[in-house]
């Protein structure tokens, strides 16, 4: 554990953007399970994943953790869990590239979030980006015409807006540890996966893509990243994220021939221009904090 937290931060999110990045390739993967069958198994492995990391960090305090972390880190973990579900629904039903791509926009509602809840000021850079963003996205979902890639595209925006949620209450509430938040969302989609699922067996193949899914996709990408953003600058976290958006469609192209629409990639590359804007203005007001 030493040796992940000795790694250089940037690197850290570099390793968790890579691991995440595998999470469409895995979803598509699955040969018979259904949607709420994947989200159980995911969600169990990856709760048993960082309940494994908080006994190796907190050992024998660690009900104290979950204490410390009071009611913030319990409406944080229910938050994020339906961040979860809406990955998966969205990673099930439409392409892996729409996915990433609307993911993509968390560092937007962030900005967004941040006017309406903490009174930050949105620059005119950012109010250009958010308007540049909805055009990418119009151009993108408005060309899913099937009923089941539409939700999919609308389920994916569930991510962003937990993420966006999540990283207000961290600021609201900087001195709280969020890692027992991530296990208290492994066991809401647990249990949700549970009672949505007629049977929860099913084949080894599935289950193995599942622990891949819990334990190396979202169980390593969250630490790695969780660690990483500590010492890493805001706005180099989030250019550095963007390359989940980019190697998530590569896999999928690569490994199970999912091709995304002429309109995904311009509405895609609308939104991950509208983004970097945004990273530009983090940018300036990092280098802004350090010059002083």
């Amino acid at each position: 554990m030493n040796l992940i937290k000795n790694l250089p931060g940037p690197f850290l999110v570099f390793l968790g953007a890579v691991s995440l990045s595998f999470g469409g390739l895995i979803v598509k993967s699955f040969e018979g399970a259904t949607l709420w069958q994947i989200l159980f198994w995911r969600s169990i492995f990856f709760s048993l994943t960082v309940l494994v990391f908080l006994l190796i960090t907190y050992k024998k305090k660690i009900f104290n953790s979950f204490y410390l972390s009071g009611f913030p880190g319990f409406i944080a973990g229910a938050i994020l869990s339906l961040g979860f579900c809406g990955y998966v629904v969205a990673m099930y039903s439409t392409t892996v590239a729409n996915t990433n791509f609307i993911i993509s926009l968390q560092i937007l509602f962030l900005a967004i979030f941040g006017y309406f809840f903490l009174k930050e000021k949105i620059s005119l850079i950012t109010l250009i980006s958010i308007t540049l963003a909805v055009v990418g996205v119009l151009i993108m979902v408005g060309n899913s015409l099937s009923p089941g890639e539409l939700t999919g595209n609308l389920a994916a925006f569930s991510m962003p807006i937990s993420f966006a949620v999540l990283i207000i209450i961290v600021r609201k509430y900087p001195s709280i540890d969020m890692v027992p938040a991530q296990f208290i969302a492994g066991i809401f989609c647990c249990l949700i996966g549970y009672f949505l699922s007629n049977q929860i067996m099913i084949s080894y193949h599935d289950i193995f893509l599942g622990f891949l899914a819990g334990f190396f996709q979202i169980g390593f990408g969250f630490i790695f990243i969780t660690i990483g953003a500590r010492t890493t600058p805001s706005a180099m976290v989030g250019i550095i994220m963007l390359s989940e958006s980019v190697l998530g469609p590569m896999w999928a192209f690569l490994f199970v021939s999912e091709r995304p629409s002429i309109f995904s990639l311009i509405g895609g590359a609308i939104i991950l221009f509208a983004v970097l804007m945004q990273f530009y203005t983090l940018l300036k007001k990092d280098k802004k904090i350090i010059s002083h």
